[in-house]
This record gives C-alpha cells, structure tokens and sequence, in this order.
C-alpha cells in the first residue's frame, strides 16, 4: 500500500510539475510576444515619422545589420522599399493582414510565417499621411526555440522539482500508512486515526464479537464432544482425508494401545491391528465396512463409516462396540430359555402321565385321589414358575408403573411372616422376628418379594427343627434387613452363582422343597430396581445370612 501511494502521489506531482512548466512556457511566450509587438509598434511610430519628414533619403541612412526588416509599400500594394529582398521580385503585399488593417485604422499588427524569408515573423504596419504604408518585421522566436535556449535552466528547476516530489511522496506515503499500520485491530474502536476508515473499523469489530461469539460456541461444543466422549465405553475414532488422527477417545487409545495424546498423527502408524487398518483402508473408499475383532480379550464390533460432506469425503470415523455384554446376554437368554423348558417340562410331562393313566382307566378307585392330588400339586408348581417368569420379565422391564411410597419394613416382615408361618410349621422351623419400625421410601410390591423370597428360602432350605431369625436395624440414611438360617448353608464356590436364575445349589434339596429356582433371581432384580446392597454370609452345614441395605431415600422415587 506504501509503494501504491508513493507512486499515485510522484504521478501526480510530475503531472502537476509537466502542466505548470507547459503554462510558465505558455505564458513567457505569450508575454514576450506581447512585449516584441509593443516594441516593434513604437519602433515602427518612430521609422514612420522619419520616413515622413525625410521620404527615400531616410532609408540610406539605416545601418545594414540592423534586427528589424523594413518595408515601405505604396497604397495600392506595390513595394517601394525593402531593406532584406529585392523589390522588383516582391509580390504585391496590398493582401496583407497588417497591410489591411493599416489602411482601415492606421495601423495594423499580425504574426505569421514568411514565405519570403522562409521564418516566423511579427509584423507592424503603420499609415503615412501621403496614404503609403511603412511596415516594419522582425523574426519571432518559437516555444521550441524558446525552451532550448533555456534549457539548462529549465532542467535544473525540473530535476529539483522531482527529487523534491519523490522526496515528499516517500515521506507522504509514509505518514499516510503509519496510523494505518498501528491500528489496533483487537480493539477496532479504540482507534482515532481517520474517520473515513471509521466505517470499515466497525465492521472488523462486529466481526471480531461473532468470530469471538463464534470460537466460545465452538470451543462449548468442543469441550461437550470430548467430555461424552471421554465418557463412552465404547471406542470412537475421527480421522481427516489423509489419514490423520483428529479425535480419540480413551477408551479407542486403551483397545488400540495407541497413547491417547496421539490426536495429529498418522493414524496408520500409531495403530497396529491390520484388521482395523484393513477396515479403515475400505472406508477411505467411500464403501462401509465392519468385523468382528478381540481387543484386549473382549469381543469387539469394528465399524469404519466415510463421512460424506456435499457428496466429497471429508474423512472416516472407527467406531468399537464392546459385544462381550451382547453375548453374555445372549448366552444368559439361551440358558434362560433351555431351563424355561425344562422347569416347564417336569411338570407338564407329570401332568400328562398321570391324567393320561386316569384317563385309560389303569389307576385303582382307592388311588385315584393320590393321582389328583400329584396332578394338582404339579399343576401349583407349574402355576408358581409362570408367575414368577413374569415377575422377573416385569423387573427386567424396570417396573417403570409401580409406586414409590413409605413403608414400615418391620411391618412387611411380621405379615410376610404371618403368611409363611403354616410353611414353617411344616418344616418344623422356627420364626423370629426383631428389631424397631424402619420406614423407608420403597415399592411395596418389591419389598414384599425380597421379604417373602429370602424368608421363604430360610425356610425350605433349613434343618427339621432348625431356626429362621429376621431382623431390621434403622440408622440416619439406611434400613437394614436381615435373615439369618441354620439351615444347610451354601458352597463358597456357588456364592456368586445363587442369584443366577434356575440356579440350585442341591437340586435334589430344590425339587423336594419344590422351588422355582427364580427366587432369589427375583430378589436380585428387585434390590438393583430399589438401589439396595445385596450381601451373603454362608458357610456349609452351618447356615445362610442374607443382609439387605435399602436408602432411606432411594434416588430413583424422586
């Protein structure tokens, strides 16, 4: 911008310098004419008085050298006299402009060039009173001539004028920019060097609010990206166009083994699994891929997916998905379903035997009572594992429609010990309650199955005159329940498996005592639902402590 100025301001100072030393020319030119015409008319006055008073004779006395050329011409044109040319080869000079004019007011004047003497000339005419004409001429230099023969000086004056003008355009442009180049551009409006750029300084700090507005929405973003996807279990890659890491999240950097400040580098060489190389090769095709892959002894779902932007590959995202989950879940549901069909098996098939033997008449009349009661003690069975099925497919579901309200856990422990007391009595075990009210914000319905349940299993799983003992314990934030057996006690191999549905420790035991094997499923499901901790105490042939800790006020009722 310097040198544009620089230069538009020397342009114009040398047109400016070329127009004035055009005129200055002009107007010397024009006033040395003026001053030629005034001095040739007062010479001609004077000539033509001498030549009046003295006629012909005066001409004899004019010197040879002299500047000015005289003519004498008679009054129809004829020239008498001439000091330059011979007069008998002259033309009649009668169509002369100054001639003209003479004879009209007396005197006359013009400037033309001579054929005669082949120059540029200035001429005054002047009528004398024997009604001829003296004329008298003299060469007139041109602008040309004029300026060559003031050459030097006129170089002189034009060289200082153009140091002078680069010299002040230099220092122009420069004063012209400096304010220009320390504008404070972090601070449009803070500046007072022109109010023409004022406009312009406005704009750049509008802009600047929405670039600033801009990067604070960007970096909000940014930092929401990463901080959900720090948080995901699942592994997230970005990459751009060449290959370059862009975005990764821990749990990419741990499957990958890759450091996670890895972001910048070739994703390629950071990563050594040709399976997922493979997979993001693909992508970089424009086509979808994924595999099956083992990262860190799990089961992963590798999927590389090109991210299109206005139909150009703008770069790739790997996403891991942990199937190790999936799998259990799916395991867990074909064990679920086999034992769904077994435990409805048994009993459909006891079922069908002995109606089949009633029906073809092959039971004596006295036992016919024995087959029915079977049947209908197989058909309670059957009835009891279908609802606990859907109870447990209700609790996998949440129980999203169930209501949270205060309850008295002691309460629920003396009814459910009530309804189980005819139970007991059979089993020749014994009941014992203790403890204070403990109210707490819970589902009724899931705090009577996890009573009912654990006191339930005390029961079946006890010794003939053995002991039940249930107690609840209150503090400032936590109700405790808890039911203690003397029963037959559990393997500590088979501790973390008794919360496993149809699981059964002595299924031989579970088939007398005529359990479901969801019970304890059950109250499992429920306590995750209530957020209580679930912990079991058991040593063989010893006895069972099942201790159950509720929150007074469980998050999930708000």
């Amino acid at each position: 911008m310097t040198k544009r100025i620089f230069r538009s301001i020397t342009f114009a100072a040398l047109a400016v310098l070329l127009a004035a030393v055009t005129l200055i020319l002009g107007v010397v030119y024009s006033y040395f004419t003026n001053v030629q015409f005034d001095q040739l008319r007062v010479e001609t006055a004077l000539a033509a008085h001498a030549v009046a008073n003295e006629g012909l004779s005066y001409f004899d006395t004019l010197d040879d050298t002299m500047d000015c050329r005289i003519t004498w011409i008679a009054a129809d044109g004829t020239v008498l006299y001439d000091n330059r040319s011979d007069t008998v080869a002259m033309e009649n000079h009668l169509a002369r402009e100054e001639v003209i004019e003479a004879l009209s007011s007396g005197y006359g004047h013009s400037a033309r060039y001579s054929d005669t003497l082949l120059e540029q000339y200035i001429y005054a005419a002047e009528k004398l009173p024997d009604g001829t004409i003296l004329r008298l001429s003299n060469s007139q230099p041109s602008a040309v001539h004029l300026l060559m023969d003031n050459l030097w000086p006129v170089l002189l004056i034009v060289g200082c004028a153009i140091v002078l003008s680069l010299w002040l355009a230099n220092r122009l442009s420069r004063q012209i920019v400096r304010p220009l180049n320390e504008l404070h551009l972090d601070a449009p409006l803070e500046n007072h060097s022109y109010p023409e750029i004022r406009p312009l300084l406005q704009r750049l700090d509008s802009q600047q609010e929405q670039l600033r507005h801009q990067g604070r929405e960007l970096t909000r973003r940014q930092t929401e990206f990463s901080t959900a996807t720090r948080a995901l279990p699942e592994g997230l890659v970005l990459l751009n166009t060449s290959g370059t890491i862009l975005s990764i999240n821990p749990a990419a950097a741990r499957l990958l083994e890759v450091t996670p400040n890895c972001t910048g580098a070739d994703f390629s060489v950071a990563n050594r699994n040709t399976a997922i190389s493979a997979l993001v090769d693909t992508a970089y095709t424009g086509k979808k891929a994924e595999q099956m892959v083992s990262l860190c002894g799990s089961t992963y779902m590798a999927a590389a997916r090109p991210i299109q932007a206005e139909g150009n590959l703008s770069g790739v995202v790997l996403l891991l998905l942990d199937l190790t989950q999936k799998q259990k879940a799916e395991a867990l549901r074909r064990e679920f379903t086999a034992n769904v069909s077994h435990e409805l098996k048994t009993p459909l098939h006891a079922i069908s035997g002995y109606a089949e033997l009633l029906k073809s008449g092959l039971v004596p009349p006295e036992d016919t009572k024995a087959f029915s009661e079977k049947i209908y003690w197989e058909a309670q069975r059957l009835v009891a594992l279908v609802e606990d099925i859907l109870r447990l497919s209700r609790l996998d579901e949440g129980a999203a429609d169930m209501q949270w309200k205060s309850v008295d856990l002691a309460a629920v422990v003396q009814q459910t010990a009530a309804s189980l007391s005819g139970a007991a009595e059979l089993a020749e075990v014994t009941l014992q309650l203790s403890g204070e009210e403990a109210v707490l914000q819970s589902v009724p319905q899931l705090l009577s199955a996890i009573v009912f349940n654990l006191m339930d299993n005390a029961i079946k799983y006890n010794r003939r005159r053995g002991t039940v003992m249930v107690s609840t314990e209150t503090d400032s934030s936590t109700v405790h329940l808890t039911v203690t057996d003397t029963g037959i006690g559990i393997p500590e191999e088979a501790q973390s498996r008794i919360f496993e549905r149809f699981y059964r420790v002595d299924k031989s035991r579970s088939k007398e005592v005529g359990g479901t094997g969801l019970g304890l499923s059950i109250v499992k499901h429920a306590c995750q639902i209530l957020q209580a901790e679930l912990a079991v105490d058991s040593t063989p042939e010893q006895g069972t402590s099942v201790t159950v800790i509720f929150p007074k006020n469980s998050k999930a009722a708000q």
